[in-house]
């Protein structure tokens, strides 16, 4: 729980620094996010870029939401329990986005130039929508089978799930629809929740422990 608590506040620092960066130079790249988009420009077979498409698809919409739904049926235990975590994961979701919405509005970072678009997008840069949204639906996932499958399958599912995630965000550069500091604030954002919430999660588990010890004597 302390850990948790450690990395949610680390993480958020990260973001804020990054974010007061961003803000400092009026949303203006710096040398590493325009080495990436230049490359990126330079870098595009068709095969590639359908690819990287289909991918970054998967990031927003529909899917997200119903995988954030998955997680909470499969985590949840007896059908009034499955539907309520359904509800849960739901809503820390929804959460999440309204303020990650707040604080594009806030920091207003204009995207690369329109030209280099290889995809359609909409709304200001900072911290990438795709990006953070994908992360945070990989913790859910990961979370689902952590608490539901046998250790080496829910590594193997969490592992699978941050590979998604991660991929999805770097379409995003490759698209040329973000700078990379925007998907780096987005996965910052999606982790300050992630551990935040495990940290209240593991707090919560804890009191219950508390008012309720298992009998080690036995009968």
């Amino acid at each position: 729980m302390i850990r948790l608590s450690l990395a949610a506040g680390l993480c958020a620092a990260l973001f804020g620094l990054l974010a007061a960066l961003v803000v400092a130079r009026h949303g203006a790249p710096y040398g590493l996010d325009q080495e990436w988009h230049r490359w990126s420009v330079q870098h595009r077979p068709c095969v590639a870029v359908a690819l990287a498409r289909g991918i970054t698809a998967t990031g927003s919409g529909p899917v997200p939401y119903a995988c954030a739904i998955t997680a909470g049926l499969v985590a949840g235990r007896g059908r009034n329990g499955r539907l309520l975590t359904a509800a849960g994961a739901l809503g820390f979701l929804l959460l999440a986005q309204g303020v990650r919405y707040l604080l594009m509005y806030e920091v207003a970072r204009p995207r690369p130039p329109v030209a280099d678009w290889a995809a359609l997008a909409t709304g200001s840069a900072y911290p990438s929508g795709h990006a953070a949204t994908s992360a945070l639906v990989a913790g859910l996932l990961a979370w689902a089978a952590w608490r539901t499958a046998p250790p080496t399958a829910a590594r193997l599912y969490g592992a699978l799930a941050a590979c998604w995630a991660v991929a999805v965000g770097l379409t995003r550069i490759y698209l040329g629809v973000h700078w990379p500091t925007d998907v780096l604030g987005g996965w910052l954002y999606a982790l300050t929740w992630l551990t935040a919430a495990g940290s209240v999660a593991a707090a919560a588990e804890s009191r219950v422990r508390v008012r309720h010890p298992v009998d080690r004597l036995g009968p």
